[in-house]
């Protein structure tokens, strides 16, 4: 398995512990380092992408990892030759389209802007795959963001965080949510013909 922008390891060092072979990418030194010290898990610079062999491995995950990723295109490119041919993609991310989205508007904190670089919906991250060789499987909600990130953005809406006013616009744009319309969701893709 690689995490790319897997923070301090501690999603790896679970998988790890499971018996997964685990590697991960993470950019920021004090991060790596922690999960290197801390879990005894491989953390590599992001320059280390590119090392790895064709068809190293079966899992490559990227939790809200994707949207602050500046050249897309070599990124999923990458991501397709890293897989093994029956491997499978997890990307997890915001949904621009999601209700929590519309109706915090400016405001939604998921745009995060300038660290977002990128918004997806279900429609523009298939595409994007899809231009890759790589199929869209599956689509799962992550149900537990829209009130993370409604709560957050009371606070940029208001100036204050609304625990109560927040959790009730999570539960709301849960309950419009229909399959590809929640708040952040997990895509998962694989190769053609897999």
């Amino acid at each position: 398995m690689l995490d790319i922008g897997c923070g301090t390891g501690a999603f790896l060092n679970y998988c790890k512990q499971q018996g997964v072979s685990v590697n991960g990418i993470e950019p920021d030194t004090d991060a790596r380092s922690f999960g290197i010290k801390n879990y005894g898990i491989d953390v590599y610079p992001e320059d280390k992408l590119h090392g790895f062999s064709n068809n190293s491995f079966s899992v490559i995950t990227m939790w809200h990892v994707l949207e602050h990723v500046s050249n897309l295109h070599e990124r999923v490119a990458e991501i397709n030759r890293l897989l093994t041919e029956k491997g499978r993609v997890f990307i997890a991310v915001p949904n621009h389209l999601s209700d929590d989205a519309q109706y915090y508007a400016e405001s939604w904190a998921a745009y995060d802007v300038p660290r977002h670089l990128n918004h997806f919906d279900h429609k523009s991250i298939k595409s994007l795959f899809e231009q890759h060789g790589l199929q869209l499987e599956r689509t799962l909600p992550m149900k537990f963001d829209a009130f993370y990130v409604s709560i957050l953005s009371e606070e940029i809406k208001t100036g204050s965080r609304n625990f109560i006013r927040g959790m009730f616009r999570g539960l709301v744009s849960n309950l419009k949510a229909k399959e590809t319309t929640w708040s952040s969701q997990i895509y998962v893709f694989k190769k053609d013909g897999a």
